[in-house]
């Protein structure tokens, strides 16, 4: 079993090892338009003629963050990694996950409960306590699927790999939720979500 350093209180801030062609988007309001704005343009560095395609680019992930922002997300973390000519879209949400009692639940009383929210849907939801070295964690992976309507728009099944891992010497979960459209590759892509989540670290 892996412990956690110990820490008196709670941790100032954490690290997260990301594979090249991961950027990071500040959702904080002060710093996000900042944030989008140098996304876009590394994106777009040396292409000149699609100023239209740069601006949807900026709206778009503008939109994302504040979404993100408003449903308590502190970063956000976008694949633009690339597999020969193709581009591996995933996301990663980093966010501190509110207190729905007057006591925390142990990873293992959190675990039973995702487990009994999905009763009859095992098919799509799987639940398991991990070891990280960040501390004991809970492991939520599930896939999405487009209704008729949203296949008919192109919409696709996605993947989300979620990680509940509590914050030492206090109250909160701070949530990591990875998610991607390739549910053909969904097993390689939950073991980099994985790997991802392994490198987890508290830091004072």
């Amino acid at each position: 079993m892996t412990t956690p350093p110990e820490h008196d209180g709670p941790p100032s801030d954490y690290r997260l090892l990301l594979p090249d062609g991961w950027f990071r988007i500040l959702l904080d309001p002060e710093q996000r338009d900042r944030s989008v704005d140098a996304l876009v343009e590394r994106r777009f560095q040396g292409v000149d003629n699609a100023p239209h395609l740069k601006e949807e680019m900026r709206a778009d992930l503008r939109r994302r963050a504040a979404e993100a922002y408003r449903g308590g997300g502190i970063e956000l973390y976008l694949s633009f990694q690339e597999a020969g000519p193709l581009t591996v879209p995933a996301s990663l949400l980093v966010s501190l996950a509110p207190l729905r009692g007057p006591e925390p639940l142990s990873p293992h009383d959190l675990a039973a409960a995702f487990a009994k929210g999905v009763e009859g849907d095992e098919d799509d939801t799987k639940v398991s306590v991990e070891e990280l070295a960040a501390g004991t964690a809970v492991r939520v992976r599930s896939t999405t699927r487009p209704t008729e309507r949203e296949r008919r728009d192109g919409q696709r099944a996605s993947v989300a790999v979620e990680y509940h891992v509590p914050v030492p010497g206090g109250a909160q979960y701070l949530l990591l939720t990875f998610s991607t459209p390739l549910e053909p590759v969904a097993d390689a892509m939950a073991g980099l979500f994985d790997a991802i989540a392994s490198s987890l670290t508290w830091t004072e």
